[in-house]
């Protein structure tokens, strides 16, 4: 029995296969979300997605079952990174829906939903409701919906190519590790049409992930790719996650590249095609991430951690770009959905433009040292959020995403994990020993 409870998230659907979600979960997820959909979007046809994991294809034809069995017209994509998924839900004007648990152990699936043109759905803007019409049931209508299947690997891939000049990238040396993940689909298509040297490393989809978790936040996943980058003298080496929505750098030295310094650098390059522009950054972002934006003429918005959150601030910005620390880039040209391919051809095009390395480009945007994600199990998240704050009352202190402390010269974000029973840790300072030693402080607190 699916646990409803369990999978469903602040911004998707998440769970253990086949402890927490199962085909038949899945089935009335479909029908929740057919029903949200035609009532209140006025939507009659959907577009549906899978990635590698081994329960893709069941989950994603009963999630299909129940859709048209609300009378919405279903169109199957197969295999796809989540965003191919928003380019289909953007191309074609419909909502979209892709079965991923992205970055997690290959014992997880899930769901990322979207409205028509990759608008965001999240805990306040339909996923409450479709649980609600999931866990009570729903009768099928009299007229059911239809199922059709369409290919757009090409036209994603032309999509990701359109942002830059790809005839400056001639000759660059990439390596890119997939991880068995989707970026294995995606990225020799977007590749296959650019003058580069690319090589793939774990190229093959596998979803039980036998080379190392499609995770490439945590070091010990960046490993294999570092040791190639330098082993073949790449310009830059590319990790992507499980559903390759995201990208995490690693230059020319071997040196992995935060979050942060690739939401500046993307900046900079938006900011001299859309001078002036809002650009948005999450709250774990480095300042260095808002001090860029403002050097570069820009409009620096902090948000929350979230695509949906980041999306719908997005819209009411009306922000060119927004970057988070965790990797996920989000572009107003791309229904202001994320993508790692996209903020990789900023980043291989500032290359090619500036005929600098990776490294050197990067030197001018790195003015702090950071802790990186730092996860705890607690018992009670909230509760020990309430006991930090209470440690630092002269602090200047702010709830917009869990609880974030800054003496100006440091500050750190704590907040609990909207996808695992975690707390998140975020913490930078102007050296690394500053670094540890605050984040030795700040652990001792709980």
């Amino acid at each position: 029995m699916t646990d409803f409870d369990a999978i469903f998230k602040a911004y998707d659907i998440r769970g253990l296969v086949p402890e927490q979600i199962d085909a038949a979960g899945a089935r009335a997820i479909g029908a929740g979300y057919g029903r949200f959909l035609a009532d209140n979007e006025g939507s009659t046809q959907v577009v549906v997605a899978r990635d590698m994991r081994p329960t893709g294809e069941e989950f994603s034809e009963a999630f299909a079952e129940g859709v048209m069995g609300q009378g919405l017209d279903v169109v199957m994509m197969g295999l796809a990174s989540t965003d191919m998924m928003y380019f289909a839900s953007g191309h074609l004007g419909i909502p979209g829906a892709v079965f991923t648990a992205s970055h997690n152990p290959a014992e997880y699936n899930g769901i990322k939903m979207s409205k028509a043109n990759a608008a965001p759905i999240g805990a306040d803007t339909g996923l409450a409701e479709i649980k609600e019409m999931a866990v009570n049931g729903l009768p099928e209508v009299e007229a059911k919906g239809t199922k059709t299947e369409i290919e757009l690997l090409d036209a994603f891939a032309d999509h990701v190519r359109s942002f830059v000049d790809t005839s400056k990238l001639t000759g660059l040396k990439i390596v890119a590790d997939t991880a068995n993940g989707m970026g294995g689909l995606v990225a020799p298509a977007v590749f296959s049409k650019i003058d580069v040297d690319m090589e793939i490393m774990y190229e093959e989809l596998d979803g039980t992930f036998p080379n190392h978790e499609a995770n490439p936040i945590q070091p010990e996943n960046q490993a294999d790719l570092i040791a190639r980058v330098l082993e073949v003298g790449a310009d830059v080496g590319l990790a992507f996650d499980g559903d390759a929505d995201r990208v995490f750098l690693v230059d020319e030295t071997g040196r992995p590249i935060s979050g942060s310094l690739t939401t500046a650098l993307v900046a900079q390059r938006i900011l001299e095609k859309k001078p002036g522009s809002t650009i948005l950054y999450n709250l774990i972002c480095s300042k260095s991430v808002p001090e860029v934006i403002a050097e570069g003429g820009g409009t620096a918005q902090r948000t929350q951690v979230g695509h949906s959150y980041i999306k719908a601030d997005m819209a009411t910005s009306g922000a060119a770009f927004a970057g988070e620390h965790s990797g996920h880039y989000y572009f107003a040209d791309n229904w202001r959905a994320d993508s790692g391919l996209i903020a990789s051809m900023f980043i291989l095009e500032a290359m090619a433009d500036t005929g600098k390395k990776l490294s050197e480009l990067l030197a001018p945007l790195d003015r702090y040292s950071a802790s990186g994600e730092i996860n705890t199990k607690v018992d009670d998240a909230q509760a020990t959020i309430e006991k930090v704050s209470a440690a630092y009352p002269d602090a200047d202190q702010d709830r917009l995403d869990g609880l974030t402390v800054d003496f100006g010269d440091w500050w750190f974000n704590l907040r609990a994990s909207n996808t695992e029973p975690l707390l998140r840790l975020n913490l930078e300072a102007a050296t690394d020993e500053e670094v540890a030693a605050k984040v030795a402080e700040v652990k001792a607190l709980f």
